[in-house]
């Protein structure tokens, strides 16, 4: 093809038109995907998430569904001083902007309080190695009770003035201690010293001393 006749068909109104047709399907292809992104991702919207402390579980489930929210419960906790099936706590914040669609993630108040179950720490720990393992479980452990015994070695429980076993279970907000040995002996442990015992003596005590039988014989 010479360079006259390749001019002579740029000219040519049919390519014009099918270069114009392939830009207009282009412009129209970037402007589809950048409207369907926009309306998946409800670009521009924003919703103030509500404040649901303190609102019964259905009540915040209704007002979240209202708002085009979805509620979902992520933990439970406990609060006496509040009705149980309440919400404690949330994520997102109330008044942070979120989009339609949002879950937030409550936490829940439980409907009896949670118990801790006591491990088996009883004569087979030390004061440290029971404390470890108390305070990673969730209880709260106060000030140990020295009892005669081992240094530092864990003989019992105690909680609310009550002896407890492994097995048993505590309240999670009550405090419990442990019986720990002093390092020194009870009384039973004692040692008992006694005097010697000497014959007792007579009454009548001889006199004179026996005399010897034997008898020396001069020569």
């Amino acid at each position: 093809m010479t360079t006259k006749t390749f001019f002579h068909k740029l000219r040519s109104k049919y390519i014009w038109l099918n270069i114009g047709l392939m830009a207009v399907v282009a412009i129209a292809f970037v402007l589809a995907i950048s409207i369907g992104t926009d309306i998946y991702t409800h670009h521009g919207e924003a919703i103030r998430v509500p404040d649901l402390q303190g609102k019964r579980f259905e009540d915040a489930q209704q007002l979240l569904k209202s708002s085009a929210l979805d509620i979902v419960v992520s933990d439970t906790g406990y609060n006496r001083m509040l009705p149980p099936d309440c919400i404690l706590q949330q994520t997102p914040e109330a008044g942070e902007r979120v989009k339609s669609g949002r879950c937030i993630y409550v936490t829940v108040n439980a409907s009896q309080k949670p118990t801790l179950t006591i491990p088996d720490i009883i004569d087979n720990s030390s004061l440290r190695e029971a404390t470890a393992k108390l305070r990673i479980l969730g209880f709260k452990v106060g000030e140990p009770q020295y009892i005669s015994g081992e240094k530092d070695w864990v003989y019992g429980i105690v909680s609310r003035g009550k002896n407890l076993v492994a097995g048993d279970s505590v309240p999670l907000d009550v405090m419990v201690s442990l019986q720990v040995g002093n390092g020194m002996l009870g009384n039973e442990d004692d040692i008992i010293v006694t005097d010697p015992e000497y014959p007792e003596e007579t009454e009548e005590m001889p006199d004179v001393m026996e005399e010897d039988p034997f008898e020396e014989v001069i020569e």
